[in-house]
């Protein structure tokens, strides 16, 4: 079971970025065994500015991920992001992009729960579960 997650990261080693004002987004698609960038999103700098405009994108960005990790995120994204099924993470800065990967991989060999417990089974072909 392969699950996509992205990183709001300015550099893509540690998560670094608000939610709405991040100028980049790292996206891994993340296994029990295995885990790989397929995408790097980069976004002109926007100011936190309570526009919503500018979180179309970034939301569209995301679709088909289970998650994004991020050092802070606002109410209305939150709200939008549970819309569309990605799971809004909040950590602490400077937490690396590596530490969370091998996090979310002991989790999936050990049995996910919460949010990737959800995400896995919603990922799992019908009739297997």
């Amino acid at each position: 079971m392969q699950i996509l997650v992205a990183f709001a990261s300015s550099n893509r080693v540690v998560i670094d970025q608000h939610f709405g004002a991040a100028s980049a987004f790292a996206i891994h698609e993340i296994g029990a065994d295995s885990a790989r960038l397929v995408e790097v999103a980069q976004f002109i700098e926007t100011a936190m500015d309570g526009h919503e405009g500018k979180l179309d994108a970034k939301i569209a960005l995301l679709d088909g991920c289970a998650a994004v990790f991020t050092e802070a995120v606002g109410a209305s994204a939150i709200q939008r992001l549970l819309a569309k099924g990605v799971q809004p993470v909040k950590v602490e800065g400077g937490t690396t992009i590596d530490s969370v990967i091998e996090m979310l991989q002991n989790e999936l060999r050990d049995g996910p729960t919460g949010w990737l417990a959800k995400a896995v089974k919603k990922g799992m072909p019908k009739g297997d579960d």
